[in-house]
């Protein structure tokens, strides 16, 4: 009796350790130093913080293609349950998919939208915002701003453009040039548009450069909010009044908001990047478990104007 009771005893508590084992998740984002991805990643900290259910291994991939690849191809090697991805190069992915589907590990790419977001294997998928609103959104903004302001009869305006392998400053620029496409909006005349890689200190450097060439102008668009403020910095730096320009960004990230409040910035559009990193952290798990997953999960982006900053402040 004693026997039958000590294996009923092992196996009960063979189950209750199987039913507490932690899926195993490896993350590779794209670079740890970004303030848009800090908060990306501090939201899926904080969820498996608050879960016995998953348990994460995180890796900087430093902006490197290639050390983001040999990360998935560790975290294959080393049997975990399912990878999530911030990709470095977005043209790159094609390979990260085959590597994981050969592998029959569940893959999710998160906040940049893959290449090969169209031919995703089975058990893929995609969390993020919808990038056609959040430059649309901004955009269009800075659009009945300027227009407020009495520049309806002609505005000139510079972009500032993310890195050029990433979808998301491609189709934030795109976004910009849809909207004064628009009959609304063709008052706006883009000077000039370069990429400051999503950097607040290159984005100053070439703000700085501008400046220097004399051409008057009405507005600044950055793909991000990091380069919109490093463009604050190069134009207050020089003596302009934030009064007189129509700035803006996308993420409202904490300094940017701050910049709203001290009527530097006028528009940002939140993304909710917590939200993207808990999201797709609840999207592997649901792939492992073999539920049902859109191929894309999109969570929405919302304006931020100083008539609305004091609901995103917190």
């Amino acid at each position: 009796m004693k026997k039958i009771l000590l294996a009923a005893g092992l196996t009960t508590l063979m189950m209750g350790t199987t039913a507490m084992a932690e899926l195993q998740i490896g993350v590779s984002v794209a670079r740890f130093d970004d303030n848009g991805l800090t908060v990306m990643r501090n939201g899926m900290t904080a969820y498996d913080d608050a879960s016995d259910e998953v348990s994460l291994q995180m890796e900087d991939a430093t902006d490197d293609v290639a050390k983001q690849l040999d990360q998935i191809n560790n975290f294959i090697a080393s049997g975990v349950d399912a990878i999530i991805v911030n990709a470095v190069d977005t043209n790159a992915t094609e390979a990260m998919s085959n590597a994981a589907a050969a592998a029959g590990v569940p893959l999710v790419y998160v906040n940049r939208q893959p290449v090969n977001m169209d031919t995703l294997p089975d058990g893929q998928a995609f969390v993020a915002s919808n990038e056609i609103e959040s430059g649309t959104l901004a955009a269009f903004q800075m659009c009945r701003q300027l227009r407020a302001e009495g520049k309806a009869g002609g505005a000139r305006a510079y972009v500032l453009v993310g890195q050029l392998s990433n979808q998301a400053a491609v189709q934030r620029t795109k976004d910009f040039h849809d909207v004064i496409g628009m009959d609304m909006c063709n008052f706006i005349t883009i000077i000039d548009e370069q990429t400051a890689n999503w950097s607040r200190d290159e984005a100053n450097d070439l703000m700085t450069n501008w400046l220097s060439s004399g051409d008057e102008f009405d507005a600044v668009f950055g793909n991000n909010d990091e380069m919109a403020l490093g463009a604050i910095q190069a134009m207050k730096a020089s003596g302009i009044s934030m009064d007189d320009v129509v700035v803006g960004g996308v993420d409202a990230t904490s300094d940017a908001l701050l910049a709203m409040s001290a009527g530097d910035m006028d528009v940002t559009v939140f993304q909710d990047l917590a939200g993207q990193g808990a999201g797709s952290i609840e999207t592997a798990i649901a792939l492992v478990n073999g539920d049902d997953v859109d191929k894309t999960v999109f969570i929405p982006f919302k304006l931020v104007t100083p008539e609305n900053l004091a609901d995103f402040i917190q």
